[in-house]
């Protein structure tokens, strides 16, 4: 019995190993065959694991095992750090992608955005949603519905027309908001700009304090300005102003003469032209002068109705009153300017009152014409005979260019073109060049002029009636 199971058991194992060597042997041939000679098959090699021989079916479920390790682990390390792009190939290979930087967790708390994996990245809702927001961009919403049944409901409101109302001005806000309207209209003449300003504002009782008030800026500026004045008031009365409101801001000025004496001696004197001025314009009646006969005590207001009542009745002999206060200097003709300087420089000359010419000078109001003076000047120099005028002249163009109402630039076209025409002044004045070399040079020496228009000045050249190496002959057709 012993012998049979020991010969079986040799039987079985000798029956294995032949087995094994035939499995072995296929696969040599099997592999020579494939492989070009080769002697082992990676397949037979990968089957044995630790020494044991494993099934095609256990080598199936051991690659599933690491594929799914591999995910896990996967997993495991984009939830550490989402900012790595990995992921998993077919065949379980691990791909890494761009890095994106990690967001915060409060940056993704304030993202819009949906997180449901769902959509196409858009804000939720439109970006209509969430607190504080209006809604979205472009909506229009209907008009509201009122509900008779809110107890908050209230039938008077229902019919109600909202309009935006203009405060009026008191005297305070009325001066600080219409001196700078009158002053700027002296800059640009423009009473249309005037009228559209003030028709924006509120006057009310204030209304009537318009003429005065421009009346009396007007008593410290120049003639210029006045002439404007008037414009303004026969261009306001009608569209802005009342002949009423006209008559109650004269009445204010003729009482307010007193004070404004102080300020402007000569005020009964203007505040008379401008009353006859807008008797002319029609913007006072006729028999606004006549009124006032016999119920006038201030001695300044009756003076002021006289010097209207002389200049009306001058009207009516031909006086224009429209032409009162002189155009101003830029709207005067050149010539009626040359000639009232001249006159001037006459006046100086007699006189000898330099303040004086410097005033009537500024009162000209033409400082881009002050090089026509100065050429007038010098003119009048070199035709004088004798040296009061060369020394009052030199004395009145130190003194204007050191107050700088002559400008250096003015200064320097004025004897500039007394350069360029001395030509022609010699043939009337034969000692021009010689008179006109001293003034220059002490214009100079007072600092009226510099090196460089010095320098500029012309000199009539010497002919020679006898050459040097002609031994003493006259040459008689060089005379």
């Amino acid at each position: 019995m012993n012998r049979g199971r020991g010969g079986c058991c040799v039987a079985a194992c000798l029956d294995i190993l032949s087995t094994h060597a035939q499995d072995l042997s296929d696969s040599f041939l099997s592999g020579e065959e494939d492989n070009g000679g080769k002697l082992i098959s990676n397949k037979n090699i990968n089957n044995e694991i630790n020494g044991n021989w494993l099934s095609s079916s256990s080598n199936n479920i051991h690659e599933a095992r690491l594929k799914a390790k591999a995910k896990r682990r996967l997993r495991k390390n984009s939830s550490r750090d989402s900012g790595r792009g990995d992921s998993l190939s077919d065949n379980g290979d691990v791909v890494r992608g761009t890095t994106v930087t990690p967001t915060s967790p409060k940056s993704k708390l304030l993202d819009r955005k949906s997180r449901l994996g769902k959509g196409r990245g858009l804000p939720k809702k439109g970006g209509a949603g969430g607190k504080g927001v209006w809604g979205r961009s472009g909506e229009v919403y209907e008009p509201e519905e009122v509900d008779e049944k809110d107890p908050n409901y209230d039938e008077a409101q229902e019919n109600c027309v909202y309009e935006t109302m203009v405060p009026p001005l008191d005297e305070r806000d009325f001066e600080k908001t219409v001196t700078p309207i009158v002053q700027e209209y002296f800059e640009h003449g423009d009473t249309n700009e005037v009228a559209d300003l003030l028709a924006e504002l509120n006057l009310g009782p204030m209304q009537s304090e318009v003429p005065s008030l421009a009346v009396s800026l007007a008593l410290e500026a120049k003639a210029s300005h006045r002439e404007l004045t008037s414009r303004l008031l026969a261009d306001l009365c009608g569209p802005v102003l009342s002949h009423s409101d006209m008559e109650k801001s004269f009445d204010k000025l003729l009482r307010e003469l007193s004070d404004l004496v102080l300020d402007t001696p000569g005020a009964p004197q203007l505040v008379g032209q401008f009353i006859a001025r807008a008797v002319s314009d029609q913007i006072l009646s006729k028999s606004y002068i006549e009124g006032y006969k016999g119920r006038v005590d201030c001695e300044y207001s009756r003076a002021a109705l006289d010097r209207a009542a002389v200049l009306l009745k001058m009207s009516m002999g031909g006086l224009r009153i429209e032409n009162q206060w002189g155009a101003g200097g830029g709207q005067r003709p050149v010539m009626q300017l040359i000639k009232e300087m001249n006159l001037l420089l006459k006046e100086y000359i007699l006189s000898g009152d330099s303040k004086e010419a410097e005033r009537c000078l500024r009162d000209l109001e033409v400082p881009h014409f002050h090089h026509e003076f100065v050429y007038e000047a010098i003119v009048m120099v070199l035709e004088s005979k004798g040296e009061k005028t060369f020394k009052m002249v030199l004395q009145l163009l130190k003194s204007l260019s050191m107050s700088s109402i002559i400008t250096v630039d003015q200064m320097r076209r004025g004897y500039e073109r007394v350069y360029m025409d001395i030509a022609e002044i010699n043939i009337d004045v034969p000692r021009a060049y010689f008179i006109l070399e001293q003034f220059v040079d002490k214009s100079f020496s007072m600092g009226i002029i510099d090196v460089k228009l010095r320098d500029l000045c012309p000199c009539r050249g010497r002919k020679r009636f006898v050459s040097e190496g002609d031994g003493g002959v006259v040459k008689l057709e060089s005379y």
